[in-house]
């Protein structure tokens, strides 16, 4: 699997914190806060692959290219950037060494630092 960093996703995240579409909830919420099977199939269904592909900061450019499979990083709930689903996206990647996909992942998490605070 080679999984690399999803430059329009990362773009489309951060013209949303840009534009205050965010949620700055708290770390472990992401189980809570990430959409459920059933959500994804909709957008998709409504969106398209491309529109569902934005919300996710890694792609396997080994998996066909409109599955759900192919992506992967999930950051928001299709429309707001939440702040533990950026922070749950930094720390697997980390684990998994996909280096870019942390980096970019880790400059979103600092935007929604400066967010909280201002």
């Amino acid at each position: 699997m080679a999984v690399k960093l999803n430059r329009s996703a990362y773009d489309h995240a951060s013209r949303l914190i840009h534009e205050g579409q965010v949620v700055l909830d708290d770390r472990d919420a992401w189980s809570e806060h990430q959409p459920s099977a059933r959500a994804e199939n909709e957008y998709i269904e409504a969106q398209g692959f491309a529109a569902y592909g934005r919300w996710y900061l890694g792609i396997d450019d080994e998996a066909s290219p409109k599955t759900k499979g192919r992506h992967k990083y999930p950051y928001g709930d299709f429309e707001k950037v939440h702040r533990c689903g950026v922070i749950s996206a930094e720390s697997r990647a980390a684990q998994r060494r996909h280096e870019d996909i942390k980096a970019a992942a880790a400059h979103l998490h600092g935007m929604l630092e400066q967010a909280r605070v201002a």
